[in-house]
């Protein structure tokens, strides 16, 4: 198992420093043999800009960080106490450099503009250049995407279902192709299989989950179909909102691969995780019917891990309550229920010295219940080891602006079993 390069959906993923994978509102390119993902760089307390990320993989799996794509500005945009969301970076096939568009917003989200970057290389820091306009105005809008259509045309996706063209260097918006596809709709991302497009959109519920849904046409002008839910109804989009489509190959055929978001507010550094699944297409119809916990990238077809696992059957809502389960391996993967009562858990492996070798934060809310995969360790050098866990007696509670509250209303962690990994 150690050298299978396997997704694992729903549980935080580390880089080559055993660091979480800080990377949500996504996009995903590749460059040669390599990919690349930028998104968010997200913190634990304030949700505002302290960055977009950019890491790179071989295979999907192995995870390095590449550094920030764009660090906090000085000033401006993209300055202090300012939003910067959903990145997306496109490739200027006219001189082979790399543009970047974001959401950038006060605190407030009263200040919308569609930002622009550039950068002369994929894995280098981005120089923000201001706006992006159209006919010599900033579009303010927020929710956005982009979808780089098979001659190379690029399109900005915006929330509510606008679709501009970018020009050919990617740097203006040149021709207004739709708009109001999907009132209501927000977090666009779109694919083309064949001769249809197909749009995707969550609906507004804040950082909560909702049952995603999808249009379809065969004209990026239009006529829009509304085709209803991709996901079973009532999973909540397998619980995680839709984020960006990246076309992997494997096997001479190219596969949708949906890119969602499972957000933990406010510890979206630690514990917001992502869910990466392929999408049957039949004609003008999209669906994920299951939900793969585990699949391999390279045959993408779900995995199924060998081994029994063992039971580690605990539920406690009490801070500072803890379980330890000692092992003898290379990795360790953590079966549990996360539900609306659930909070966060704090995960810590001990070597055979008792040095806290690797840390972690767990989140076990979610409005539909799961019973899953929520925590796969870094690969270890095979040795002894002890898990802790612990209830941090902490939960994930929001608000939007009509003071509705979302979020869990306790702070259960509940565990069923191990598999150890030799």
């Amino acid at each position: 198992m150690m050298n299978k390069a396997y997704i694992f959906n729903g549980v935080p993923w580390f880089d080559q420093n055993g660091e979480t994978v800080n990377a949500h509102g996504a996009c995903m390119l590749k460059e040669g043999d390599k990919y690349y993902l930028f998104g968010e760089y997200k913190t634990n307390d304030v949700n505002k800009f302290v960055g977009f990320s950019c890491y790179s993989s071989y295979n999907l799996s192995d995870w390095h960080f590449e550094g920030l794509a764009l660090p906090p500005q000085e000033q401006g945009l993209l300055g202090p106490d300012r939003i910067g969301e959903r990145v997306k970076v496109l490739k200027n096939h006219k001189t082979d450099t790399f543009v970047m568009l974001m959401h950038t917003d006060n605190l407030k989200y009263a200040d919308p503009c569609i930002g622009l970057a550039t950068c002369d290389t994929i894995d280098g820091t981005f120089k923000f250049q201001g706006l992006l306009l159209f006919e010599g105005k900033p579009i303010r809008m927020w929710d956005m995407g982009t979808f780089v259509d098979e001659n190379g045309t690029a399109y900005l996706l915006l929330h509510e279902g606008d679709i501009y063209r970018l020009s050919d260097d990617c740097l203006t918006a040149v021709e207004k192709v739709a708009e109001n596809i999907a009132p209501g709709g927000e977090s666009p991302a779109m694919f083309r299989h064949g001769d249809n497009y197909f749009m995707m959109f969550s609906n507004k519920t804040s950082w909560e989950r909702n049952d995603n849904y999808y249009f379809v046409s065969n004209n990026l002008h239009g006529p829009w179909k509304e085709q209803g839910l991709f996901c079973p109804k009532g999973s909540l989009t397998y619980n995680s909102q839709c984020s960006f489509v990246f076309s992997l190959e494997a096997d001479g055929e190219t596969v949708p691969i949906y890119m969602g978001d499972r957000w933990s507010f406010p510890r979206q550094a630690s514990s917001a995780t992502q869910v990466w699944l392929p999408i049957t297409v039949r004609e003008d119809i999209c669906s994920i019917p299951e939900y793969w916990p585990v699949w391999a990238s390279e045959s993408i077809s779900q995995v199924f891990l060998e081994g029994m696992n063992e039971p580690l059957p605990s539920r406690s809502n009490g801070r500072g309550d803890s379980v330890s389960y000692p092992f003898e391996g290379s990795q360790i993967m953590v079966y549990g229920i996360s539900d609306c009562h659930g909070g966060y858990a704090e995960f810590s492996i001990y070597d055979d010295t008792g040095e806290r070798i690797h840390h972690a934060i767990i989140d076990f809310y979610s409005l539909v219940p799961d019973s899953n995969m929520k925590y796969v360790s870094p690969k270890l050098s095979h040795g002894s080891y002890t898990l802790k866990v612990g209830v941090m007696g902490e939960n994930g509670v929001w608000y939007k602006k009509d003071g509705t509250q979302f979020g869990s209303d306790d702070y259960f962690v509940t565990l069923e079993s191990v598999k150890v990994c030799t």
